[in-house]
């Protein structure tokens, strides 16, 4: 299978860093032809120009759109901070799921255009989930990226994973994620 991984974090140190590793590991074994974006790494440029609103994209957001085509499943790994993803993937989205790429409007109804494509969302959050659960937060997220971005766009979401704690986790709790993580993703 053709696995699309588009990775954000800005620290190799992190367990963000650690999912990534264990799910390229894992999805090469298992032979699939992987692809990584790492986000940081390759200097994204999150911020939408003026140009862009009106359609004109650059050659950036071209060649990241052809790993979008190319992909059958995509996978975003990524930390939630203030309740959401980092500016540099949100400005991925912005960018990349572009009107007439990822979604269009026909007649007044809107099409997802990436169809036939599965996405796994693994991020990892400081809180818990007794605490995201209690305010209500952690379907807010579920909201706004599985249905108001992925499904919106004609996606299939197979897995939405969140990770709790994660700063107060200790080493076998990271292992069995890791483990859980390994399972999924082959």
């Amino acid at each position: 299978m053709k696995h699309l991984i588009i990775y954000a974090h800005p620290s190799h140190e992190s367990f963000n860093h650690a999912i990534l590793t264990t799910a390229l590991k894992g999805l090469k074994q298992k032979g699939h032809d992987v692809v990584v974006r790492d986000l940081y790494d390759i200097g994204f440029q999150p911020v939408v120009s003026s140009s862009e609103i009106i359609g004109g994209i650059g050659e950036d957001i071209v060649r990241e759109q052809k790993f979008l085509q190319w992909a059958e499943v995509v996978t975003f790994i990524y930390p939630i901070w203030w309740t959401g993803m980092p500016a540099i993937m949100k400005g991925y989205i912005d960018r990349v799921f572009s009107y007439g790429f990822a979604y269009k409007y026909v007649n007044g109804v809107q099409m997802g255009l990436l169809k036939g494509k599965k996405v796994i969302i693994l991020n990892t959050q400081g809180k818990s989930h007794s605490e995201y659960d209690s305010n209500g937060m952690d379907q807010a997220l579920r909201l706004t990226t599985d249905k108001g971005i992925f499904e919106y766009c004609g996606l299939d979401v197979m897995y939405h994973i969140f990770f709790e704690s994660v700063p107060q986790s200790d080493e076998d709790t990271r292992k069995e994620w890791l483990r859980q993580i390994a399972g999924i993703l082959g």
